[in-house]
């Protein structure tokens, strides 16, 4: 069984960083595409970042430049460093190991930033 946790949320001020990570259990993630996601209270579910099996990465629109996605498959970890943070980056954060039906979820880990 896969189990996917995840750390590093907190209350930041704006501007501030964090570096969010998420530990993978039951499953390698060097053979898996990872992906961050987020969601606001009353929003949808929101893609960040990926990173794929060869270490390819892509990323949102809305993210893009702030937020770096990475990956230790020794740790069998990925994290997600963001910077610049702003209020409108307050949501509970999920990473996700594979696709599709296949795929597994964390339990999330609030990131709250306010002043």
């Amino acid at each position: 069984q896969v189990q996917l946790v995840e750390s590093g949320g907190g209350l930041v001020q704006p501007g501030g960083s964090l570096r969010l990570s998420c530990v993978a259990s039951g499953a390698d993630i060097d053979i898996a595409t990872m992906t961050w996601y987020r969601q606001a209270p009353g929003e949808q579910r929101e893609l960040l970042a990926v990173i794929t099996i060869n270490g390819l990465t892509d990323y949102a629109d809305s993210v893009k430049g702030r937020f770096t996605i990475s990956r230790d498959n020794g740790k069998n970890t990925v994290y997600l460093q963001m910077n610049s943070l702003s209020p409108e980056d307050t949501a509970v954060y999920y990473c996700k190991r594979g696709q599709g039906l296949a795929a597994s979820w964390g339990q999330g880990t609030q990131v709250t930033v306010s002043s």
